[in-house]
């Protein structure tokens, strides 16, 4: 089991900014304003020679019983239950404040290891704050800048001192003996995506069973895209759950623009995209949009339509769905659609199985024997039309790659060829060689003439 350390402190001390230093990336979002984290976000860090998991977590707050603020500290409580050690974070340049003193307390009754860290220590300013940080009684500070990488080597001292000795080579080496897993063993990367308000992380929760992600009536309580293992059925799913997109003109506090960003590259890295969106308010442009992101982004796609508990009369509602998808959709045509209830757990199976087969489809080879005979066929039943009185000539097809799935079409005239032949071939492979709702890429590839050289010396 890896070693786990949770960050933890008042809020805007740079729990976040630490996180990142040690993960190597910049996972959790950082701004000036105090509460941007709020759900926790696990990571795999590495110090020097070290390796272990870290744990950022919302700042420690009082709060009013029941509210936001107070959720984001539970979840906080959680963490610190999970971790082996602990860092507690203060901001050198602030000093102490009243709120450090009685979280202290806190950090103590949790008799957990304690590393106190006095953040923002660069320059002689913050020599003053750490200092008086002995008063909390948690043993030296280690003085750092987590912005600037600076007292890390002290920082590493203190690390593994608490740690446990590493596994030696022989003990190791059984972890990592076998070779890559291929596609069909690996879990699956999954973004959960949609407007505001959707219902992503009430899903998420719904699939592990406790309420990991924090959720709220009010549009917006999800910021960072936060990653969760789960395990359905004995096949493994990291799910991440984003920040809402919204259209771009009503994004203006730079928060939601960092939240955003985040989100978009949870879809970037994802496998599959899920889709959501509120059965009261369906296939709105801006639902058209996100699809449309995350078909050119080259991921598989499965639409969620949540809070179907709500939905009165169902019968005859999904095949209604799924006629105007394809309509709105063209470009996906065939996606999955899965009326979901995230609250209730209504539907979830079948997501699952829709997310697997989706997942199964964008990772698809065909023969370039069978893909051949299906042109021949294509195109013997509708040829290519004349363009400026000359005739297209289209020699074969081969598959380039999959994920998604990518073909290169060798013709005479790549520039030539209108867009709309190009749809009727897409169409076309999709009903043939079973490719529904994943993105389907044809590349125009002009044959070289080896008959060339021999003009040109004539001429």
């Amino acid at each position: 089991m890896s070693f786990t350390i949770a960050i933890i402190g008042r809020p805007n001390v740079g729990k976040s900014t630490l996180f990142n230093r040690l993960v190597g990336q910049k996972l959790a979002l950082v701004d000036d304003k105090p509460g941007v984290t709020r759900d926790r976000r696990e990571g795999e860090a590495r110090l020097g020679d070290l390796e272990f998991t870290v744990i950022d977590t919302a700042g420690l707050d009082e709060a009013a019983k029941g509210s936001l603020t107070a959720r984001m500290q539970e979840q906080t409580e959680t963490a610190i239950k999970l971790a082996d050690a602990l860092m507690f974070v203060v901001d050198a340049r602030a000093g102490l404040t009243p709120n450090d003193r009685t979280f202290a307390d806190f950090v103590r009754r949790a008799d957990k290891p304690v590393l106190l860290v006095a953040n923002k220590s660069e320059g002689k300013h913050g020599d003053a704050g750490a200092m008086e940080t002995y008063a909390l009684g948690l043993g030296e500070p280690i003085q750092i800048s987590a912005e600037h990488g600076e007292g890390l080597s002290e920082l590493y001292d203190a690390l593994r001192a608490l740690m446990p000795e590493p596994l030696g080579e022989a003990e190791s080496s059984g972890e990592h003996g076998e070779g890559d897993e291929d596609w069909e063993n690996r879990p699956i990367r999954v973004a959960i995506v949609g407007r505001p308000n959707a219902g992503k992380s009430t899903l998420i929760n719904h699939l592990l069973g406790e309420e990991r992600l924090l959720t709220s009536a009010e549009a917006g309580t999800t910021r960072d895209s936060i990653s969760v293992d789960i395990d359905w059925k004995g096949r493994e799913f990291r799910v991440f759950d984003t920040a809402g997109l919204r259209r771009r003109a009503r994004i203006e506090e730079k928060l939601e623009k960092l939240s955003v960003a985040d989100a978009l590259r949870a879809v970037r890295f994802a496998e599959v995209v899920v889709m959501m969106m509120d059965v009261q308010n369906k296939f709105e442009e801006q639902d058209l949009r996100i699809a449309d992101l995350i078909e050119r982004e080259g991921r598989a796609l499965v639409i969620a339509v949540n809070k179907w508990d709500l939905m009165a009369g169902k019968s005859g509602q999904i095949a209604a769905l799924r006629t105007e998808a394809d309509h709105a959709l063209p470009q996906v045509a065939g996606v999955p659609i899965i009326a979901v209830s995230g609250l209730l757990g209504e539907g979830i199976d079948l997501l699952m199985e829709a997310i697997v087969g989706a997942y199964t489809v964008w990772n698809r080879r065909v023969s370039t024997s069978a893909l051949n005979r299906w042109f021949e066929q294509a195109v013997d039943a509708n040829p290519p039309p004349a363009v400026s009185g000359r005739r297209l000539k289209l020699n074969y097809i081969t598959q380039a790659k999959a994920r998604p799935p990518s073909f290169i079409l060798f013709c005479s005239r790549a520039d030539a060829v209108p867009q709309s032949y190009l749809r009727y071939l897409i169409h076309s492979l999709r009903e043939a060689f079973d490719l529904p709702g994943t993105p389907v890429r044809i590349t125009l590839r002009e044959k070289a003439n080896p008959f060339a050289h021999k003009r040109k010396r004539l001429s």
